[in-house]
């Protein structure tokens, strides 16, 4: 199978290179222009959404499908393989969930933010794979940085952090992290020094809250990426976070991206969950929203 993706791979990009070398033998700028070369072959054989199946007997079932998930349906086939277009997107999804694992965020958003850096115990990205205990735990620096730089005894701790995915980060933290501090300051909430965890895993939180202990703590958190998107983020909360806590004892908001929950609402609901929490001093399945 990997063959036969290769060999469609290849052919695809021959025949474009192919076109491109006959229009530019051609000297027409007019020629040129009509085929943008700035797009990357793969996007230009990117699959719009839709069913591909000819002629379905139950069109209006495959539409309720189609509107119901963002899932691969109604894809089809060529002989007993999948349609090139379709086989092309899925290698990109995947190639960007990759991406999303094994990148970092840009450096200049964290500088627009104002959010210095701490690392957990992870040492590199295969280790942060094999073992999600290190992912918890901050290392030695990390931990004199948060003591020396950041507020201690807050009302409202925001910590951001890579997880799985520095591209969640990379496309919805503009949105959120405005929309959040927005919402803090309408319910007179008060926040304190926000930084950015290289290598975090949620239960990092509960470390987080035992050196500077808040009131409620909040972690912008890149999902584990998958093939629909490589941009979801998630938002978990706890009131007064410590080690030991179960996952019973967190609220959590997911699927932050432009195709789930809108990163901007997002922002806004987490201000509302936060000031829920210090008023029933509660989080998770005590809390009543």
């Amino acid at each position: 199978m990997e063959q036969q993706l290769e060999y469609l791979v290849d052919k695809v990009v021959a025949e474009l290179q192919k076109k491109l070398s006959e229009r530019a033998r051609n000297g027409s700028a007019e020629a040129l222009g009509a085929f943008d070369c700035s797009e990357s072959p793969v996007h230009v054989v990117e699959e719009e959404r839709g069913a591909n199946v000819p002629n379905p007997k139950w069109q209006e079932g495959m539409q309720e499908l189609l509107d119901s998930t963002p899932a691969r349906i109604g894809v089809w086939r060529t002989g007993v393989r999948p349609l090139t277009r379709t086989m092309l997107q899925l290698r990109r999804d995947h190639a960007a969930a990759v991406d999303a694992v094994y990148g970092e965020v840009q450096q200049s958003l964290l500088d627009e933010f104002s959010l210095f850096t701490v690392e957990t115990q992870y040492d590199n990205t295969e280790n942060y794979l094999k073992r999600p205990d290190m992912g918890r735990i901050l290392n030695e620096e990390g931990v004199r940085l948060l003591l020396e730089r950041c507020q201690k005894k807050p009302q409202v701790q925001i910590v951001v952090s890579d997880g799985l995915s520095a591209s969640a980060v990379d496309a919805n933290l503009r949105d959120v992290l405005p929309a959040l501090l927005d919402s803090l300051t309408s319910y007179g909430l008060s926040c304190g020094t926000p930084f950015f965890v290289k290598g975090g895993r949620v239960a990092s939180m509960d470390h987080i809250g035992e050196l500077l202990q808040p009131e409620v703590l909040v972690l912008l958190i890149g999902e584990r990426p998958g093939l629909v998107t490589a941009h979801s983020m998630s938002a978990y909360m706890c009131y007064r976070p410590r080690k030991g806590m179960v996952e019973s004892e967190r609220t959590v908001i997911s699927n932050v991206h432009r195709q789930g929950t809108s990163p901007i609402e997002a922002g806004a609901h987490i201000g509302t969950i936060l000031s829920k929490m210090l008023e029933q001093k509660a989080s998770g399945v005590k809390l009543v929203l």
